[in-house]
């Protein structure tokens, strides 16, 4: 791709105008110019930008996207009318094929570095699709606000780059109908209420803590189309307008109730009605009303009432069946999830060395630790197969939820505990035989991946929902004894930025990695050009001349043979017979050729 040039000094506060390289992970658009590299969050390949630069440093810029100039010629009509005003997704305007292609890319770009470092290739896989990539969310969590300042009420997603303005998001793409319905219904009886100017009733203005109305969250089964709505406010009561006296007397009156503070109790049953009106593909479970008076901008219960039915509703996910209360950890994506999770069981039965042969029963009569566990869904797909599935999460409530779904389910060999990984470790006194990981976004506590790492398990299974923290913890790991043996990126999120990782790691066994190498100096036959460079000094030349490219010295016995150059009899042969030894990639080979030729060696 051709990329403009910057022919000016670039400083801060300075615009700028270029073509976007590519995108690095999750959103940071690369833009090149002769002063060096500008990033700009949510810029998209090929297009052509106009930013401001925000930050200037040794030749590297931030910048902040003003413009899109002209559009990338991957780039097509978006399907949802919202798309760029809402932050919620990224990749609409591109083709899904091409979204996803750019996912694998990034998440490559990540640990390939990491991953190069090792002896031997990582099967890397190509990036798996979300089994469906329209109406695949399965919860939503709506804010109320207003569009611009003291502009009409509004409720949906955050305007991309604000804090403050709100989209109504009434026709979004990622959710099924059944959640636009209710969307559309719940706005429309708020602005109803205060067009009628009976009670004063507002959205919750964070600055100033002040207002009622403060989320909408909706949970719908993507199997069982059991839904869970939530009205979230403050306890700022709204208040009766003057001169509506007659008429809210008259309105409480015909529905039995009475009193100031019932004024809330007829505004909830008022909503409750309409909701159960409304013609939904699903079936509602339940509707809560959640108190939330804390003054962070997360959805809470300070206290929680059920307007309707029940508060919780159950989802089915490959062959077992899960109770989802309204705060219970679950993939946003329950299709998507299968595919997770069946990757993450098939990389362990089909590896991991089983005397019931190939695909057998891998971790029969095994320890397995799901550490993060959320509300046990690894672990109870993983209890058919083990002796014992030990969950750590820190959550109380989802360990609580954990240990009902796995009576639900009846398995009876999975144990859920409640606590921080870094100190329930050391309580634990079975020690596991497999780890599996899915830790949180910023990965896996530097001190609590000491403490996994000492275990010494013969696998670990990493489930990663950001390629940034995988990248980084594997780098320790990797350190630590451990290699990569299979990866791959699984678009759980289509058309934002999100995307999970699944990384199956092996201890090194010294018998199998490493060489014996026995040397006759005496009938060694040494020639000059042989004695050149020793292995680390071609290494650190690769590196230096190739953007820090790391090689091997298999790859580079292997080039030196190809190019004539003798080695000792066993040098870097495998010493099992089943051991498999991967072949130097291309655009190695040509470097350590490169290398080879400097040193005068070829």
């Amino acid at each position: 791709m051709q990329i403009e040039k910057m022919e000016v000094d670039v400083k801060k506060g300075q615009t700028i105008e270029g073509i976007v390289e590519r995108t690095d992970f999750p959103n940071k658009g690369i833009v090149s110019c002769e002063e060096g590299v500008c990033t700009v969050k949510n810029a998209l390949p090929g297009q052509k930008i106009r930013a401001v630069i925000n930050k200037a440093r040794n030749g590297r810029y931030e910048g902040r996207l003003l413009e899109v100039l002209k559009s990338s010629p991957l780039e097509t009509e978006s399907p949802c009318p919202h798309f760029g005003s809402c932050g919620g997704c990224t990749w609409l305007s591109f083709p899904y094929e091409e979204s996803l292609k750019i996912k694998e890319e990034q998440v490559r770009r990540l640990l390939l570095p990491v991953i190069s470092a090792q002896e031997r290739e990582c099967c890397f896989e190509p990036a798996k699709a979300s089994p469906v990539v329209f109406g695949y969310r399965n919860k939503m969590e709506f804010t109320f606000g207003d569009e611009v300042k003291d502009g009409p009420l509004s409720l949906g997603m955050h305007k991309r780059g604000s804090f403050y303005d709100i989209v109504s998001v009434t026709d979004c793409r990622i959710v099924e109908e059944d959640y636009r319905k209710i969307l559309r219904c719940t706005i429309a009886y708020f602005r109803k209420l205060q067009e009628q100017g009976m009670v004063d009733i507002s959205f919750y203005h964070r600055l100033r803590h002040e207002g009622y109305l403060r989320h909408l969250v909706v949970r719908r089964a993507s199997k069982t189309g059991e839904i869970l709505i939530a009205l979230v406010t403050t306890g700022q009561i709204p208040k009766r307008r003057k001169g509506h006296d007659e008429l809210w007397e008259q309105a409480l009156q015909e529905s039995n109730v009475l009193g100031e503070g019932d004024i809330e109790r007829e505004i909830l049953s008022g909503f409750r009605d309409k909701l159960l009106t409304l013609p939904l593909d699903g079936e509602i479970a339940g509707i809560l009303h959640v108190r939330n008076d804390s003054a962070a901008d997360v959805v809470q219960s300070d206290e929680t009432t059920i307007l309707y039915g029940r508060d919780y509703f159950y989802e089915e996910l490959l062959g077992l069946r899960f109770k989802i209360s309204l705060f219970s950890f679950f993939q946003t994506n329950s299709l998507g999830a299968e595919l997770l999770y069946r990757t993450a069981r098939e990389f362990i039965t089909e590896y991991i060395p089983s005397d019931r042969g190939p695909g057998g029963e891998a971790v029969r009569d095994k320890i397995v630790y799901d550490l993060y566990s959320g509300t046990g869904t690894i672990a109870q797909l993983m209890a058919p197969v083990a002796k014992k599935v030990i969950g750590v999460e820190i959550v109380e409530e989802a360990v609580e939820a954990a240990r009902k779904n796995a009576e639900l389910n009846g398995l009876h060999n999975c144990e859920f505990i409640a606590g921080d990984v870094l100190k329930v470790l050391d309580g634990i006194e079975e020690k596991p035989d497999l780890i599996i990981l899915d830790p949180p976004r910023d990965g896996v506590h530097p001190k609590a991946l000491q403490k996994i790492l000492a275990y010494g398990v013969e696998y670990m299974l990493y489930i990663s929902c950001k390629a940034s923290s995988l990248a980084r913890d594997l780098e320790v790991v990797l350190a630590n004894g451990y290699e990569a043996v299979r990866c791959v990126p699984i678009d759980q999120f289509p058309w934002t930025t999100g995307v999970e990782t699944v990384c199956l790691l092996s201890k090194l066994h010294e018998a199998k990695h490493h060489v014996k190498v026995k040397l006759d100096m005496d009938e060694m036959d040494i020639t000059s050009a042989e004695s050149k460079a020793t292995y680390e000094e071609i290494k650190k030349y690769v590196a230096e001349h190739n953007d820090g490219m790391k090689v091997s010295n298999l790859y580079i016995a292997q080039v030196k043979r190809k190019c004539g150059i003798e080695l000792a009899e066993n040098f870097n042969l495998p010493k099992s017979e089943d051991a498999r030894q991967p072949r130097c990639p291309k655009e190695k080979e040509e470097a350590i050729v490169e290398a080879l030729k400097a040193f005068q060696m070829i």
